[in-house]
């Protein structure tokens, strides 16, 4: 059962949401599904960073993310839980999550009360990663390349990647980078123009203008226990 539809665009013209472009799937909602968000307030996602930092910071972030989670996944002989849970410590510190939490919901985020705030964060976090977590073992072996980065407004930087081998050699790969705190950490990935940020509120702003964030958040965890139930299911009949 479905508590919203998919947007066309989540589709990422179906190619790109195929088992050619897993790893780059795999660096996204894995890893975005490993971060522990923070009780704590962070700071406001429509400021601008108050730190100025060296822009080929974030390629490097990213080449190494990259280089160390594609690692993980060519181990075949690894079950999926075991590299599910080892992808899920490279990418721990690597994904501004409350940043995107905010992104995601955008201006009905004010309206949240403190608690709804952090169970949003916990409850989209279990989305990604029961929603993409289980498509490890549909992983082809797939090289990606960093082929450059752009400055954006409030000191981001775009750190641009194409998928370099397989069926779906040229699938372009976007992540968006923030430098806060000392670091650069990741607040959005674009697939072939696609982002997940806005592929999300999309999917989200019309039951937030119904319902409230209360209705959110009992969509969330409805999906979540049914994904829940699904990947229980899996296990027993392994």
């Amino acid at each position: 059962m479905r508590i919203w539809r998919r947007s066309s665009g989540h589709r990422l013209r179906r190619k790109a949401a195929a088992c050619g472009a897993l790893a780059a799937f795999a660096v996204l909602s894995i890893g975005l599904a490993a971060v522990e968000a923070s009780a704590q307030e962070a700071p406001s996602a429509e400021s601008a960073p108050t730190e100025a930092a060296d822009p080929t910071g974030a390629r490097k972030v990213v080449e190494e993310t990259l280089r160390s989670v594609l690692a993980v996944l060519d181990q075949r002989d690894v079950p999926s839980d075991e590299r599910r849970r080892q992808i899920e410590q490279i990418a721990y510190q690597r994904f501004d999550f409350v940043t995107m939490s905010k992104l995601v919901v955008a201006r009905p985020w004010r309206k949240f009360s403190k608690e709804q705030k952090k169970s949003f964060i916990s409850e989209f976090r279990q989305h990604l990663s029961r929603s993409y977590g289980k498509r490890i073992d549909r992983y082809q072996q797939t090289d990606l390349e960093v082929a450059g980065h752009v400055m954006e407004p409030r000191g981001d930087v775009t750190v641009r990647t194409v998928i370099a081998t397989g069926e779906f050699e040229g699938t372009e790969v976007d992540y968006r980078m923030r430098y806060r705190s000392g670091r650069w950490r990741a607040i959005d990935v674009v697939i072939e123009g696609i982002s997940l940020v806005s592929n999300f509120r999309s999917q989200f702003q019309p039951i937030l203008s119904q319902g409230g964030p209360e209705e959110l958040l009992r969509r969330l965890a409805e999906k979540n226990a049914e994904l829940a139930a699904e990947d229980a299911a899996g296990v027993e009949s392994r």
